[in-house]
């Protein structure tokens, strides 16, 4: 555990000033992790946090990919990053959202999962893509043309993309799991 002081102390709702204060009532109200998290640099920037929580409101509990499938999203991002936060808040709601122990732990791993349903083996193969080598191929375009409708498609590249956004947001500020909480992810480890 380091000693070096936080790059953005930790706010609570009572230090909030009147443009934050609004923002700050309605992350506390959902969020997992308080004003901890992305949140707790978010809030500094009081409309464009305004802007990004309804923006993460609409892609977790209203964009048209099914639960479990964004969060296979969520976690992929948060594997690629090596984002402690992501991953400590999002692999329980997976869990809880159908997604299997074995594509869990294969995920954090480092690992393609090997043992994915056809609709997981697309938003693995879809995100990956996207993600590290900046386009979709033409087979995978394809399978997801026939899983998912535009609209589909189109939320699973948001959520990846606000993800990444996310885990740039807690690695800037060099945000950790809570206090007292196991980071999923060792030091040393790919």
């Amino acid at each position: 555990m380091s000693s070096k002081a936080p790059r953005f102390p930790q706010l609570t709702l009572e230090q909030l000033d009147d443009k934050q204060k609004p923002l700050g009532e309605q992350i506390v109200k959902v969020s997992s992790v308080g004003l901890g998290g992305p949140y707790n640099p978010m809030i500094r920037s009081p409309v464009l946090g305004q802007l990004l929580f309804d923006l993460f409101h609409y892609l977790r509990w209203q964009t048209s990919v099914p639960h479990k499938l964004n969060e296979l999203a969520i976690l992929i991002i948060a594997r690629q990053w090596r984002s402690q936060i992501e991953w400590f808040a999002h692999a329980p709601i997976a869990t809880k959202a159908g997604l299997s122990a074995d594509i869990l732990a294969d995920l954090k791993a480092g690992q393609r999962p090997s043992k994915m349903a056809d609709d997981e083996a697309l938003v693995y193969d879809f995100v990956t893509e996207l993600t590290t080598t900046h386009k979709v191929s033409d087979d995978t375009w394809a399978r997801a043309k026939k899983a998912f409708n535009d609209q589909q498609i189109v939320d699973l590249t948001a959520v990846a993309g606000n993800y990444v956004m996310v885990a740039m947001l807690l690695a800037m500020a060099e945000q950790n799991v809570p206090p007292g909480k196991e980071p999923p992810f060792k030091d040393g480890e790919k």
